[in-house]
């Protein structure tokens, strides 16, 4: 609360000593389309403002970090430094405001001949070039600024995006790095890879992939992050979610359960496995302001191994055991504070006073609740520093479940706020190793915005705001696409079963009853509006990459509908064919079996037509080693859809030689002998 009060102090200071200050109390907010909102920002009167290539060409005195935020979005819109020549008197320039106060705070004014930065620190100063970034815009075909006053400082001190790279999506370094960098130009500050065996350990090498993070990987992303004021946060696990590490006959000893997923604390070599781990993970990134050690979802704890302990002490008291030593251990061996999952000891409240009081806890809760605030308070009172972490609700999808992830996300982080707490730990995951990372943006931005601004981001503006932001376009149909996806994903929640991945791979033969409660059509006619759309427009100045990912993912809803209405057609047209047989009217017998057959055909192709479109997508992100486990689905299920096509021909030959027709389901050997 202390915390709180002092950052708005600062920011009314900040607003009475600026030049503009006292008109922006006076005058109507500015509405810039800029992600995340500032917290004041009032337009003045001049005519004309700088031009944009201008300034880009005033920006080579700052820093390295800064100069590439503004010129990678800026060289994309065609926007390139301005000839010495041109307006010379236009002058970029940065103060600090005092020595003390919020390093995330700034004031940027725009004028006619000026571009001036005021700011308490470098991050401040970086914030404000990122806000400088998505001012452009074209007037009269010239790339110019508005000549506005802004006041800016973030509700939350810490926005940190935990990134999932260890359940197959694993980014190359290139990729890394766009990410980064991209978080860091809409204000957050903390990136934090999610890691189970996927760290390349000199000392503990079997676990990790060929194509693991050495530790000179995480050297080189904890130096591109400090570029552009995010931290890089070092996520390992200490505990569960090892099965990876025990599969490996080595360290099957280590497990509570046969080649299990939790590091049995029945066993010290578990602990001393996890700290050659953490020392050198922290030794490739020295400097990280927190070190999170997992422990979540320790479900299989006195189940095997460590029965005795738990007989004995409790199963809290075991666990609480596993976090004082493993926290301590970091405590030790760094400047970083432990980071921890929340789920298990919030069941212990009463452990929390043997707890190392540095430990912050990632307060996370994916559920759509009218309320996070419990959870919150919980903490609170165990006197704690916490991060709220909401979902993108990403995983198992075939895009995120954003009707649901929104509103949740604005609620959590809103009574985060609310409750003073310590900061944004936005979670991505990809549970069953399909799902993309560019995917994600759209809820993780919303996070950002939701973190960095004072008031709750409206969902309304933000998907006004966000093809701008984000796409540099202008074309308000990269919102609506993102509407329709949103509701497509709603449509198939009538579904019984998961709506995401488990159900595209699901067949509509075996289970027919998935999809008699969803209304195919609408689903269908909302993923051709997304594909109309995307098909024709131009590729977006930037992130263009992201738009095909919306285009793959509705045209992976359309072919989930269009396959159960495949299901339902090649019966419909076989049992045409059957109540035909037998003489009655043969050429009908021939044209539906063929229309069938055509059916499983279409079936066929339209997924391998999407085999490329997910190649293309996931090479631009990850490397390969988890690739061919995605691509093979869709093989299998062409084959599959060949096989029936090739069944159905041989009903067909069939009739010409007995003129008779087996039942569907024996054609198509969907009956268990």
């Amino acid at each position: 609360m202390e915390g709180q009060l002092r950052r708005l102090a600062l920011l009314g200071s900040l607003l009475l000593t600026c030049g503009a200050g006292s008109r922006a109390g006076a005058a109507q907010e500015a509405d810039l389309g800029v992600v995340p909102r500032p917290a004041h920002a009032v337009l003045s009167r001049a005519s004309v403002c700088p031009r944009a290539d201008v300034v880009l060409r005033e920006m080579k005195r700052f820093d390295e970090g800064e100069r590439e935020i503004v010129a990678q979005r800026w060289n994309a819109l065609g926007i390139h430094p301005a000839q010495p020549s041109l307006d010379p008197n236009v002058r970029v320039s940065s103060a600090t405001y005092r020595s003390a106060g919020d390093d995330q705070m700034y004031a940027l004014d725009i004028s006619p001949r000026a571009v001036s930065i005021s700011k308490h620190g470098g991050a401040g100063e970086f914030y404000a070039f990122t806000t400088l970034a998505q001012l452009a815009r074209q007037v009269g075909g010239v790339w110019r600024l508005p000549c506005v006053h802004i006041e800016d400082v973030p509700a939350l001190k810490w926005r940190v995006l935990s990134d999932d790279v260890s359940r197959g999506p694993l980014p190359t370094m290139r990729y890394f790095e766009e990410r980064i960098r991209t978080l860091a130009a809409f204000k957050m500050n903390g990136y934090s890879p999610y890691m189970e065996h996927v760290f390349a350990d000199s000392k503990q090498p079997l676990p990790a992939p060929l194509d693991g993070i050495t530790p000179g990987q995480l050297r080189e992303l904890d130096a591109y992050a400090r570029r552009f004021h995010v931290a890089f946060i070092p996520e390992q696990q200490t505990f569960a979610h090892m099965h990876n590490t025990l599969r490996w006959e080595r360290y099957a000893p280590l497990a509570e359960l046969p080649h299990g997923y939790l590091l049995s604390p029945a066993n010290p070599g578990g602990e001393e496995y996890v700290r050659d781990l953490i020392a050198d993970e922290l030794a490739a990134v020295p400097d990280a302001p927190f070190f999170h050690i997992g422990s979540d979802e320790p479900l299989d704890l006195g189940r095997g191994a460590a029965k005795p302990l738990i007989d004995a002490s409790g199963e809290g008291a075991v666990y609480t055991k596993h976090v004082v030593e493993t926290a301590k251990y970091v405590i030790a061996h760094s400047h970083a504070r432990p980071m921890i999952w929340d789920d298990a000891l919030t069941r212990h409240p009463e452990l929390f006073g043997l707890l190392p009081k540095s430990l912050v806890f990632a307060n996370w809760h994916y559920g759509s609740e009218p309320t996070y605030a419990p959870y919150i308070e919980r903490i609170k009172k165990g006197g704690f520093e916490q991060m709220v972490a909401p979902g993108a609700l990403n995983w198992n999808e075939i895009y995120p479940d954003l009707e649901q992830a929104l509103p949740n996300i604005g609620r959590f982080v809103g009574e985060g706020k609310r409750a003073h707490v310590l900061g944004l730990f936005q979670t991505v995951w990809h549970d069953d190793g399909e799902t993309l990372f560019e995917a994600s943006w759209y809820p993780v931005l919303y996070a950002a915005a939701s973190a960095w601004q004072r008031e709750d981001a409206d969902v309304a503006r933000f998907e006004r705001d966000f093809p701008r932001a984000f796409f540099g376009s202008g074309d308000e149909r990269y919102g609506s696409d993102l509407g329709e996806l949103g509701r497509i994903r709603t449509l198939l929640a009538q579904s019984p079963r998961a709506a995401g991945d488990i159900l595209f791979w699901s067949d509509p033969f075996a289970s027919p009853e998935l999809l008699q409660s969803v209304d195919l059509r609408a689903v269908r006619l909302a993923a051709e509006r997304v594909i109309a759309h995307l098909r024709v427009v131009p590729p977006p100045p930037l992130h263009a990459n992201a738009a095909e990912v919306m285009q793959l993912a509705a045209r992976r809803y359309d072919a989930l509908a269009r396959n159960a209405q495949i299901a339902s057609e090649a019966r419909f047209y076989y049992d045409d064919a059957r109540s035909a047989a037998g003489g009655k009217h043969d050429d009908v017998v021939y044209r539906s079996l063929n229309v069938t057959k055509y059916s499983f055909w279409e079936e066929r192709d339209a997924l391998l037509e999407l085999e490329p479109l997910v190649r293309r997508a996931w090479e631009y992100e990850n490397r390969t080693g988890h690739e061919a486990s995605v691509l093979e689905r869709y093989h299998l299920a062409a084959q599959r859809a060949i096989v029936r096509a090739d069944r159905i021909d041989a009903a067909s030959f069939g009739y010409t030689r007995r003129a008779s027709l087996p039942s569907f389901e024996e054609a198509l050997g969907l009956t268990h002998s």
